[in-house]
């Protein structure tokens, strides 16, 4: 069964930097987009960046110029760094295939931007 596990959140001050990783069990984000993903309480949850196979990335306008995807697939490992954090960034980060399986969801990572 295909389970994913992120981590790296925290509480950062606006302005700072936070670095999340999201482990796969299995090589299937080898042969699909993989995208990161997040939920603010109260808004229904959203992609925030996408890479595919071969590392061509999109990533959804409020994060573009801030937020970096990358993959490790030896790693079989999805990384989202974030720079310049604003509060609004505040929510759950969950990774995923994209298009998202709901079976796939994990935990999340909490990032809380705060000063």
């Amino acid at each position: 069964q295909v389970q994913f596990v992120e981590s790296g959140g925290g509480l950062v001050q606006p302005g700072g930097s936070l670095r999340l990783s999201c482990a796969a069990s299995e090589s299937i984000f080898s042969i699909y987009y993989m995208g990161w993903y997040r939920q603010a309480p109260g808004k229904q949850r959203e992609l925030v960046a996408r890479i595919d196979m071969s590392g061509t990335t999109n990533y959804a306008d409020s994060v573009k110029d801030r937020f970096t995807i990358s993959r490790d697939n030896a790693k079989m490992t999805v990384y989202l760094q974030m720079s310049s954090l604003k509060p609004e960034d505040s929510a759950v980060y969950y990774c995923n295939i994209h298009p998202p399986v709901r079976g796939y969801w994990g935990q999340g990572t909490q990032v809380t931007v705060s000063s």
